[in-house]
């Protein structure tokens, strides 16, 4: 039998599914494991549809886990900072809570510390919500909801989301389906509505290529396909108008330290402490996911690289991490653990008439994707997103 370390282990004989833990009412939070050919391992979580673990060799063929979380149920209820969920009905904030549409004025739940904004579709939002597989009737409950592709394995979660849940009109039926296939795992979103409404959806998962608990990223190569970036107030809601990148320590457009530039006077550094701003991607909203980020540890020689459909990407380095949270690894997660690569709608785009729409109506049908691809390579630097 074909045997991988860290616990990634061959499809034929690896569990499909597993119990995680219980809510406090007792409802219980299955985890899923899904594995493809080359050897990767991705468990996924009832609750939140949480990215929970993604094991990948390095250059050596060591496996290690590359994003942040916990081994446990209670830390996800209590603590997490978002680790690995599906954000929504719309992620990123909305400014003051509120927004208007089609005449109607809508308040949200105000949940983003001391600013007055909602945060990834209020408390608790989509990533705090039990969500249930899509599986055939036809076939054993505890082996069907996963099933085989070529080259890997795939999963379906679904939620409904009942009209009024945190303020948002119309029911939503979600579905987000992961597919671990040949080195890449990609995240397919569909939603559907009985009334107008507003979607935005992505999945946080916190990146670390040298492996969850190992340190930071700052010494991570980053390439971001964008021209401009979206500055934002001090509510952390964007300003008028995207600005250009050149000339700025935002400037990704070729590979760079994530780390390189975090000493610059730029305002907007200086504000956030660190990256927590919405790229403006070259070509906006496409219908084919199109390569926009390329991240690599020059440690592990692990690299990834994300195509989206989306028209933003939302990047943040974790800096208000302060070692209080502890993963898997037991090695607690201090300033710049992590860096969150959220492909996405810009921030507060119900009440921005300028961004692309994030509206949704009844008989239409939401649908993005965004595809991680993962590798491991010797060179010492990477060449950019067609390297």
């Amino acid at each position: 039998m074909k045997t991988h370390p860290e616990g990634v282990r061959d499809v034929r004989t690896a569990p499909a599914r597993e119990h995680f833990g219980a809510l406090p009412d007792g409802t219980p939070v299955p985890r899923w494991k899904l594995f493809d050919a080359t050897g990767a391992g991705a468990s996924v979580l009832g609750f939140g549809a949480i990215l929970q673990a993604l094991h990948l060799p390095d250059r050596e063929g060591r496996h290690a886990n590359v994003v942040l979380g916990f081994d446990n149920l209670s830390d996800y209820l209590e603590r997490s900072p978002y680790f690995g969920c599906v954000v929504g009905r719309f992620a990123n904030r909305i400014a003051g809570g509120r927004f208007e549409l089609d005449g109607t004025a809508y308040q949200l739940p105000i949940n983003d510390g001391p600013r007055r904004n909602t945060l990834h579709g209020g408390a608790p939002g989509f990533g705090a919500r039990i969500w249930h597989a899509v599986g055939s009737p036809d076939e054993d409950a505890d082996t069907a909801e996963v099933e085989e592709v070529p080259g890997g394995q795939s999963l379906s979660l679904t939620r409904v989301s009942p009209d009024g849940e945190e303020g948002f009109p119309g029911t939503l039926v979600t579905t987000i389906r992961y597919t671990l296939a040949d080195g890449r795992l990609t995240l397919d979103y569909r939603a559907e509505t009985s009334a107008p409404t507003v979607v935005n959806l992505t999945n946080h998962a916190y990146f670390n290529l040298a492996g969850e608990g190992s340190g930071t990223i700052l010494d991570h190569e980053l390439c971001i396909a964008a021209d401009e970036f979206l500055p934002v107030d001090d509510a952390l809601i964007p300003l008028d108008g995207a600005v250009p990148v050149a000339g700025t320590p935002f400037d990704f457009r070729s590979p760079a330290a994530v780390g390189a530039r975090l000493d610059d006077p730029h305002p907007q550094l200086r504000l956030t402490e660190g990256y927590d701003h919405c790229y403006v991607l070259t070509g906006g909203r496409t219908r084919a996911a199109r390569p926009i980020v390329s991240l690599r540890d020059p440690r592990s020689g692990r690299s990834l690289r994300v195509a989206t459909t989306e028209p933003g990407i939302q990047v943040y380095i974790s800096a208000g991490f302060d070692g209080s949270l502890t993963g898997p690894a037991g090695r607690p997660y201090g300033r710049y653990a992590g860096i969150a690569l959220e492909t996405q709608h810009f921030p507060d785009s119900p009440n921005r008439p300028d961004y692309p729409s994030t509206v949704l109506a009844p008989g239409e049908v939401f649908t993005s994707r965004t595809v991680l691809e993962f590798g491991a390579r010797k060179a010492s630097r990477m060449s950019g997103l067609g390297a």
